[in-house]
């Protein structure tokens, strides 16, 4: 996984958005939420909201750690592109993408389903 696949992959969800914050981090969002942070140095890392069952299955491989500051939230940093494959990268950060979604408010959700 690169910078580029992991872009036009979180690009082509629904109502996807992208922001740079923290002046160096490239984050994508839906409906204002973050659902993904990545930042533009080589090699890739990523940090990802998880469920709590794969959240514990996902912290005991290598290369992936509870997020700091946010692991309370399970969600979890991915500090290597291989600790992943190309298929559960997408996987995950659909799963993501999907878990920040359903949290939004039923008024966001219309709105987005009209755009």
């Amino acid at each position: 996984m690169d910078l580029d696949t992991l872009r036009n992959f979180c690009k082509k969800l629904p109502a996807v958005t992208e922001d740079v914050k923290w002046e160096d981090d490239l984050c994508f969002l839906v409906g204002n939420k973050m659902f993904c942070i990545t930042g533009f140095d080589v090699p890739l890392r990523a940090s990802m909201k998880t469920t709590e069952d794969d959240f514990e299955d996902l912290i005991n491989r290598p290369d992936i750690i509870p997020s700091p500051y946010l692991a309370r939230y399970k969600w979890i940093s991915v500090l290597s592109p291989e600790a992943l494959t190309k298929k559960e990268w997408e996987h995950y950060v659909k799963k993501s993408y999907e878990l920040i979604k359903a949290k939004l408010p039923k008024k966001m959700l219309k709105e987005l389903k009209q755009r």
